[in-house]
């Protein structure tokens, strides 16, 4: 099964896509999707932006086939403006899957930190650490990509337990025990 794990930004939008075969986690690619360049700025409007996302997530998509994605979910923010323009990055994010037909998955910061480092309250640097160790990459992968590729990670853990949770007849609807 390809999972395709998504760290929303409004900024760049890391991805990470890896492979799970049995307990086995194998990596398959990584990078982000810059909404400000030399075509489009911080100025430019939010649509621009967002719609930046979603042609990045399409490719994303196209090129690696996921089956399943996991998302990292947003956490309120001292500054609410900062909360709701991360918000739509993640809406942004989330739509890109759905359009394309597939399960989307949503884990805390706290959820995908403690499944790859042990630790919840880990920081951004012993996540790179880790998810290179784990996937056993040549060199530490951008932040951005390391939250995505660890937000895969931790989807790849949980399935499991999800399908057994499954099996014990709770209803799963869309990716959520209800």
């Amino acid at each position: 099964m390809i999972i395709l794990g998504i760290d929303p930004g409004l900024r760049m939008t890391g991805f990470g896509v890896v492979e799970k075969s049995g307990d086995k986690i194998r990596y398959l690619g990584s990078g982000v999707i810059k909404t400000v360049s030399a075509k489009v700025d911080a100025r430019d409007s939010l649509p621009e932006r967002i719609q930046i996302i979603l042609e990045g997530l399409f490719e994303v998509i196209d090129q690696y086939k996921p089956k399943q994605v996991a998302i990292e979910k947003v956490f309120v923010n001292v500054n609410p403006q900062s909360t709701l323009l991360l918000g739509q990055a993640r809406g942004a994010a989330i739509s890109a899957a759905v359009i394309k037909k597939l399960p989307v998955y949503e884990y805390t910061a706290l959820q995908v930190k403690k499944s790859v480092v042990g630790s919840g309250h880990a920081k951004k640097e012993q996540v790179q650490e880790m998810v290179k160790r784990f996937l056993k990459l040549p060199e530490l992968p951008q932040a951005d990509s390391a939250d995505a590729l660890a937000c895969a990670m931790c989807h790849a853990h949980a399935y499991n337990q999800l399908q057994s949770m499954d099996a014990l007849s709770y209803r799963m609807k869309k990716g959520r025990l209800v």
